[in-house]
């Protein structure tokens, strides 16, 4: 758990994800699109997959990816961000976490 936390604020957005994953690939072209340089974690890509993920799990993340946090904070998965950018708060949260200028 610890290690999610440490990840998460070490960059306003942070995206923890699968390769193989279509909505995480989604939500990652969203935020590129948005001009957003997230961190993004491929859980399947390194050694501490298994017990990151485990870990989103215990924080209520179902499924476990994409899991998006914004200025250190979990917001949630795919069906959460596209709330969010639905409902035009999306973009204001990322200018007050320090991820757009514009």
């Amino acid at each position: 758990m610890a290690s999610v936390t440490r990840l998460a604020s070490e960059r306003p957005v942070v995206i923890f994800s699968r390769s193989s994953c279509c909505m995480c690939h989604t939500i990652k072209t969203l935020f590129s699109e948005f001009g957003v340089n997230p961190a993004v974690y491929e859980l399947d890509e390194i050694p501490a997959g298994r017990e990151i993920e485990q870990a989103l799990s215990r924080l209520g993340c179902n499924p476990t990816v994409p899991a998006v946090f914004i200025g250190g904070e979990l917001v949630g998965g795919a069906n959460q961000v596209m709330s969010l950018h639905l409902n035009r708060t999306l973009i204001p949260m990322l200018k007050r976490a320090g991820a757009l200028w514009v």
